[in-house]
């Protein structure tokens, strides 16, 4: 088991997306670790947000370039609370929102550092050479390290996974088959194929949303017409989840696996995905259901609510292997290794 040497300091320099921080820094705690989290994407107040979406969100949706004036932004004070806390050990989140500055500080710091890629490198905004540069590299792409070892860089496959710190009571009466994330266009169109089969469904977060304040956040965006819900936090999601019939997991031309992949199972929900390649982490139809099309995914949800079992069955093995395996803390203890290797 991989423990942190005692007094080991640990920075984590992530972004604020949904919360995570607060599970990086309770997983690699769990493992020993003295934890300071930065993250360098937070606004904590309404005028930090107001002021952002004037002076570069705006200005970008008219077609003005202010990445690198973002960058600067968000990098100044990560490289001030690095030169305050000299940690002995630094993992980076992502990170390719950070400036180049960044980059050469934490560089001339000679700090062991590990870079944790959990999107595809190809939506990342990285160089080839800022990622050359990098001492190790995580990533949740199982292609992404195959393709960074056949560069001849230091690389572990790392996958997401589910955070046990999060507290979470059951929301639903299990009738409804639920999607909470991005509408991406295939997540549009499964949770629509569903809604038209007469499936009841429920789909949360910002883009899906009917609601006049997420429509001033995404600058009016257009909304599907099925059943909606605003953006809920990861406790009420993993609430949420747990008292669906089942809950959509429907991945955007990804090799990698989301963070739902485990905190579906891990809540004992019902995980619907479309990932046959799922079997590598869960069995299917003892663990996971796999869906291979939109008919076959309404086949699935039928199945669901013509056997309660089998979904009580799903909800408990799911869970066990979860638990098991695939928690936040077991990642810790991966990254603990990659970091003494």
């Amino acid at each position: 088991m991989a423990t942190t040497p005692r007094g080991t300091r640990l920075a984590i320099i992530t972004p604020a997306f949904h919360g995570y921080h607060e599970a990086f820094r309770a997983a690699f705690e769990a493992v020993g670790a003295d934890v300071t989290v930065i993250c360098y994407d937070a606004f904590t107040t309404i005028t930090e947000k107001i002021r952002n979406k004037a002076e570069l969100e705006l200005p970008e949706r008219l077609g003005i370039d202010r990445s690198a004036e973002r960058a600067r932004r968000l990098s100044a004070p990560v490289i001030a609370a690095l030169r305050e806390i000299r940690p002995d050990r630094v993992l980076v989140i992502k990170g390719d929102a950070l400036s180049d500055g960044f980059w050469e500080e934490l560089e001339a710091m000679r700090i062991p550092t590990i870079v944790w890629f959990y999107d595809e490198m190809r939506r990342m905004q990285f160089s080839d050479d800022r990622i050359a540069a990098f001492d190790k590299i995580a990533t949740y792409s199982v292609h992404d390290a195959a393709e960074l070892d056949r560069r001849g860089l230091t690389v572990r496959h790392i996958a997401n996974g589910f955070d046990t710190f999060t507290p979470y009571r059951e929301i639903g009466h299990r009738s409804e088959t639920t999607f909470i994330g991005a509408a991406y266009p295939n997540r549009i169109e499964a949770m629509q194929y569903l809604h038209d089969s007469d499936v009841p469904v429920r789909a949360y977060g910002r883009t899906w949303s009917h609601d006049w304040r997420d429509r001033a956040r995404t600058w009016g965006s257009d909304r599907p017409a099925i059943p909606a819900g605003r953006d809920v936090s990861r406790s009420v999601a993993y609430g949420i989840m747990r008292g669906s019939l089942a809950s959509v997991n429907s991945h955007f031309n990804q090799d990698g696996f989301t963070m739902r992949t485990f905190e579906t199972p891990g809540v004992g929900g019902v995980h619907l995905i479309d990932r046959e390649d799922i079997a590598e982490l869960y069995e299917p139809d003892r663990e996971v259901l796999v869906y291979r099309d939109l008919d076959d995914l309404v086949d699935q949800v039928h199945r669901l609510r013509r056997d309660r079992g089998l979904a009580d069955r799903l909800r408990e093995a799911g869970k066990r292997r979860t638990l098991a395996e695939h928690t936040m803390v077991h990642r810790a203890r991966e990254m603990e290794r990659f970091f003494a290797a």
